[in-house]
């Protein structure tokens, strides 16, 4: 007797829709609480707006009458130091000795900077040269910079007489000024160093086409020539126009014009 062959067991139809596979749950870090995400946020928006101040002050005094002063601020903007100012006000003995020429040790303007201070316009120089090598205060070459050197001593330690007779006084303007002779020989040594230095190193600047610590010695004298109305060559009256026309310079007689009128031992002179 033949039996029915066992039918085989048919698998269950796969359902359209597979079953999702359940994902692990991550975990995430709790939230920060909202009032010290928005003090980061403040703090960082703070720290963009303000800048880092700077490490460096310099003390000056009247930018009006400041012949020394004016050097040494002028140093420390072409070398590109970032700096405070620290003016001394108009009774300060210090200013008024400088003023006046009373001082036998010029400690205005004075450099603080990285805890190190140094006072005198040509240790001013030095030192921005030593810690601003690029900024190109004294030249590249030798024998350009000997050349520097030499005639920035001869600023910081001569012509007296033009000192004496033809202080600083960016204001103040006198047409035909009468020089007496001393004055009018420092004058025309100033106008032979600058000659020979056009000649040398062609110019617009004493050693080229930047300024430099020379540059900045000579600035007063330049502000001198133009408020008591010196004749200049045509050489020497462009570099005139030209110093002015640094915006340092600019920035420099716009503060001076500013400036209160308290200084009567200055104007009583003329």
């Amino acid at each position: 007797m033949r039996y029915p062959m066992a039918k085989a067991p048919v698998k269950p139809a796969a359902k359209a829709t597979a079953k999702k596979v359940a994902k692990k749950p991550t975990t995430r870090p709790a939230a920060r609480p909202a009032a010290k995400a928005k003090a980061n946020v403040a703090a960082k928006v703070a720290h963009k707006k303000a800048p880092a101040r700077p490490n460096a002050v310099l003390t000056i005094g009247s930018k009006n009458y400041g012949a020394w002063a004016l050097r040494g601020w002028l140093l420390a903007k072409l070398s590109g130091l970032e700096f405070t100012e620290h003016v001394l006000p108009p009774d300060d003995p210090d200013m008024k000795a400088e003023m006046l020429l009373l001082s036998p040790s010029m400690l205005v303007p004075s450099l603080l900077h990285d805890g190190i201070k140094v006072w005198d316009t040509l240790a001013i120089a030095e030192y921005l040269h030593e810690i601003k090598p690029k900024a190109g205060l004294f030249p590249a070459d030798l024998k350009a910079r000997v050349h520097c050197r030499a005639i920035c001593g001869e600023m910081h330690s001569g012509f007296t007489s033009l000192r004496s007779a033809l202080p600083m006084n960016i204001r103040a303007t006198f047409p035909n000024f009468r020089l007496w002779s001393r004055a009018q020989a420092d004058i025309d040594r100033i106008v032979d160093i600058w000659r020979e230095c056009f000649k040398t190193y062609g110019g617009p600047y004493l050693f080229g086409r930047t300024p430099c610590a020379a540059d900045a010695m000579y600035a007063p004298v330049v502000t001198r020539f133009l408020t008591y109305d010196i004749k200049l060559d045509k050489a020497c009256a462009a570099y005139c126009k030209t110093m002015m026309a640094l915006p340092a310079m600019a920035e420099w007689v716009a503060a001076a014009k500013l400036e209160p009128d308290e200084i009567d031992e200055l104007d009583a002179e003329f």
